[in-house]
């Protein structure tokens, strides 16, 4: 049997390394399809809708579900490893449009004409002047994952924005 010998530029191909955790971790992530929540407040953000100042404005998160506030879980494979995340949202900062914030944590409860004058139980706010406001409602998540010896979290937000109309109730008596 005759010896052949090969001289090559390059090293002969050795195992592969193993993928980062944090890029599997960010490719399961991707798979959650995460965003922004959509908006519920009262008074409606519509044409011809005006709230009263001074009265209570209620804010939610309309049609909540695992892409919008969690929990969801997913996982991520490559070369026979895998990482597994959990995202769930920890809050929601709204930026009312007059300077206040408020933090809400869940979904908020959904303002209903049976409520009348009461204040949100959950996630509400009072404005003190008329005008136009473009309210800010952001989702702030903490994904945790861990795989292949390995954890982390990962924060995200997302943001929506909408405008709703405050007015003043004027009485007037003769």
């Amino acid at each position: 049997m005759a010896l052949t010998y090969r001289w090559s530029a390059t090293p002969p191909a050795g195992p592969a390394a193993p993928p980062d955790p944090r890029v599997l971790a960010q490719q399961a992530i991707a798979q959650m399809r995460l965003h922004a929540v959509s908006i519920g407040i009262v008074p409606e953000p519509r044409v011809g809708r005006v709230g009263v100042i001074g009265m209570p404005t209620w804010m939610w998160v309309q049609n909540p579900g695992p892409s919008t506030l969690g929990p969801i879980t997913r996982t991520a494979s490559a070369g026979g490893f895998s990482v597994t995340a959990t995202a769930k949202a920890d809050r929601v900062v709204w930026q009312m449009g007059d300077g206040a914030t408020v933090t809400c944590h869940g979904a908020g409860t959904p303002y209903a004409d049976s409520f009348g004058r009461q204040s949100s139980p959950d996630c509400g706010h009072i404005y003190a002047r008329r005008g136009t406001f473009t309210v800010r409602a952001t989702s702030y998540w903490n994904v945790a994952w861990s795989g292949m010896g390995l954890t982390g979290t990962i924060p995200l937000n997302f943001t929506r924005t909408t405008n709703i109309t405050m007015g003043e109730a004027q009485v007037l008596t003769q």
